[in-house]
């Protein structure tokens, strides 16, 4: 957990898109975001409900897509 806030602090504060994957590499998860590093790093700190705490527990690893917009990241996310 601690090497995915490290790379949270690298993340853009950019609009854009992030996938969530598991220990098989497997996603688990798509969102979108205005401000990425915000967005992201939300996960790891702070209380979450139920279903939050489980998907946070299963994350080994994200991906990021930065886009021009939050626009365009609300379409990116429906096309993921």
């Amino acid at each position: 957990m601690e090497h995915l806030k490290k790379k949270c602090a690298l993340l853009p504060t950019e609009p854009g898109c992030y996938l969530m994957k598991d220990h098989s590499g497997e996603v688990i998860y798509v969102g979108k975001a205005k401000n990425l590093r915000n967005r992201v790093r939300s996960y790891f700190v702070g209380s979450h409900d139920a279903k939050t705490t489980r998907m946070v527990m299963d994350i080994a690893d994200f991906e990021y897509i930065v886009t021009a917009s939050p626009m365009e990241a609300l379409l990116l996310e429906c096309n993921l």
